[in-house]
């Protein structure tokens, strides 16, 4: 490796700002800001958003829909659906009133 051009590698603290977890992650980067985990002073990130505030991972429902995608399909469609009902029904019924006029 050629010397002075790759960035110094440390560890830093990465701080979720929402809830306050502290990861300790080998990282380039270069923060103005300390901080201290474990004893001892890290340069740390703050994050908005980390694996212990994201949705996914916390299985949480604030930010997810109230319905399914697969509530939504059923939905959207019931009404076709119910309409090809309500005709095959109709026509049943035609059938069956030609087989009655028939008979008589």
């Amino acid at each position: 490796m050629k010397e002075k051009i790759h960035p110094a590698y440390q560890e830093v603290l990465f701080v979720d700002s929402s809830t306050g977890t502290q990861f300790l992650i080998g990282s380039t980067m270069q923060p103005k800001e300390k901080g201290t985990c474990e004893g001892k002073e890290y340069p740390m990130v703050r994050v908005p958003i980390s694996s212990a505030s994201h949705p996914f991972f916390t299985k949480a429902t604030q930010f997810l829909d109230t319905e399914g995608r697969v509530d939504k399909f059923t939905k959207k469609y019931q009404r076709q659906s119910d309409d090809q009902k309500k005709r095959q029904q109709q026509q049943e019924e035609a059938k069956k009133e030609k087989l009655t006029s028939k008979k008589k």
